[in-house]
């Protein structure tokens, strides 16, 4: 059983993703990529305290990448949708 601090890398931050938070009450999270959903929700429940009552996951393919003329890819990543119980909320610092 892994900590719960090495399930969930960092909260993902995007347009679509505080879209989500205001109108479904769900974060996001990039997670590692051989987590599970149960493990995921432990995860989430643990660090912020809160009740999750769904877990969504997609793998994320690497972005090709090139550099002049040699082509290379990033890691690929998974992403973790997290939807929080009615009631609980988790407040994410927001970036200046």
């Amino acid at each position: 059983m892994r900590e719960a601090r090495q399930v969930v890398v960092r909260p993902l931050m995007t347009e679509k993703s505080m879209r989500l938070k205001e109108e479904h009450n769900t974060v996001t999270f990039q997670v590692v990529p051989d987590a599970n959903k149960v493990e995921i929700r432990q995860a989430v429940e643990a660090i912020f305290n809160v009740k999750v009552s769904a877990v969504r996951t997609s793998t994320m393919e690497g972005k090709l990448k090139r550099m002049g003329r040699h082509q290379g890819r990033r890691p690929s990543w998974k992403k973790a949708v997290v939807t929080l119980a009615p009631g609980h909320k988790i407040e994410l610092v927001e970036g200046v």
